[in-house]
């Protein structure tokens, strides 16, 4: 079989963290992979698909670390409140509604906006995930999926969930020419009580596979953790075996220093999720800090929902800003620290460990924004515009897989007419039920 190949030409490449972050020259591709990437121009070949990298910065594909995609169906049916308020009244009894075929057409209305928006990589907490999971796998966009459970029901109804979850992650790790893996997904420590967690705990042990839960987003939640069980969300975690697993956290907003300890301790990354936390009023995650003690921080939109949307360029952004405007530094988050959280330490906090980077013998996942424009214009630092200037409506080109997916800002992969009708018409009818 032959091997297929792309060669991108006089492009500019991002390489955070690097001596050199922006190269110039040229990147070759082979089926899944970066074969090479450097100043000179590779030996191709024939039968080489040549790419115009001129105009256009190249960068590793975005990996949004936590997020709840089917939500974009409510995306903005519930601004303005706190958390609590905001699930309880408005959340949680629109979901209750919610099909197969809901999750399907609210998943597919977000893949699409995070492909032409330049999210290679998303993570997906949800129910009805084989639907997620289709979606996932027609798009071509890399999923680590898994079915949250929230376990404030009886026990058979607990038991059921559980099933699921395990029955997912069996059926769909490594599927999808290996773009879609599982993870184990307890809703949080405030919605699971400590039997069904630790059951979490030995499911993620007996398939060997990463944890991933809510916590601390909220100072209430924190306290009533402490009214409830004694302790404070990290150390309860470490009690139930949580950090027993490779594990993830979503927000981490409220930690004092033992429990940013306690993380680094274990290698528990955070998923830092700045515009939904701002936009609940959550309050601000101690970055500066995590980054510090060595935890792995990467950034995450939350569901549309409390976002309102799933751009990962707005998140570095937040990221890169809020952290200065809160700690007086402006050194806080500086904008390689937010360029890596958005692509390096993403992939490594949901364990995908040949992702995230540019370089020979890494997964073909890159994006290209034009930089043409005027916005982007003068080309004084480019790794500061595509923090502090690039939007997601400048990606024009992105691969996933070596596979285009995105070409001159359409997508190629997904109908999005359809879905664009189908997303409308299913938000019309859930107001109805």
């Amino acid at each position: 079989m032959n091997s297929n190949k792309t060669i991108i030409e006089g492009g500019r490449f991002l390489v955070p963290g690097s001596i050199q972050p922006v190269l110039s020259g040229y990147m070759m591709i082979e089926d899944d992979l970066i074969t090479y990437i450097g100043e000179d121009k590779p030996a191709a070949g024939e039968g080489v698909l040549t790419v115009d990298g001129s105009r256009l910065l190249f960068m590793p594909g975005l990996v949004n670390t936590h997020g709840h995609a089917a939500m974009s169906l409510l995306r903005g049916y519930g601004d303005d409140m706190v958390l609590q308020s905001w699930l309880q009244e408005k959340m949680w009894p629109m979901e209750a509604k919610f099909t197969g075929d809901d999750v399907y057409w609210g998943t597919a209305l977000s893949v699409l906006e995070m492909l032409k928006g330049g999210t290679t990589t998303f993570l997906d907490m949800y129910d009805h995930m084989d639907r997620v999971a289709e979606v996932t796998e027609q798009s071509g966009i890399r999923g680590v999926l898994m079915r949250g459970a929230i376990g404030l029901c009886p026990e058979d109804v607990q038991n059921q969930k559980l099933a699921e979850a395990v029955e997912f992650a069996r059926n769909w790790h490594g599927k999808a020419d290996g773009r879609i893996t599982a993870m184990l997904s307890p809703h949080a420590p405030y919605t699971c009580p400590p039997d069904f967690f630790m059951k979490f705990v030995q499911a993620a042990h007996d398939l060997d596979l990463p944890m991933h839960t809510h916590m601390s987003e909220t100072r209430h939640e924190v306290e009533q953790n402490v009214a409830d069980y004694g302790l404070r969300p990290v150390a309860h975690l470490e009690k139930l075996g949580m950090f027993t697993r490779p594990s993830l956290i979503a927000h981490g907003v409220h930690l004092n220093d033992e429990e940013i300890e306690i993380l680094a301790k274990y290698n528990v990354g955070v998923s830092h999720n700045p515009g939904s936390n701002l936009k609940l009023a959550s309050g601000v995650a101690r970055v500066p800090e995590l980054l510090k003690a060595g935890v792995k921080v990467s950034l995450g939109t939350d569901g549309a929902a409390s976002n309102n949307n799933l751009d990962m360029f707005e998140e570095m952004r937040l990221a890169a800003l809020i952290h200065k405007g809160v700690s007086g530094d402006p050194t806080a988050v500086p904008a390689p620290e937010a360029l890596l959280m958005a692509t390096e330490y993403g992939a490594a906090s949901i364990y995908l460990n040949n992702v995230g980077r540019l370089a020979a013998g890494m997964k073909a996942d890159f994006i290209a924004i034009d930089i043409d424009q005027p916005h982007l214009l003068p080309h004084s630092d480019l790794l500061s515009h595509a923090v502090y200037s690039a939007s997601a409506k400048d990606v024009e080109h992105v691969w996933v897989n070596g596979k285009q997916v995105v070409k001159h800002g359409q997508c190629l992969t997904l109908d999005e007419e359809e879905i664009r009708r189908k997303a409308q018409e299913t938000f019309e009818s859930l107001l109805k039920r």
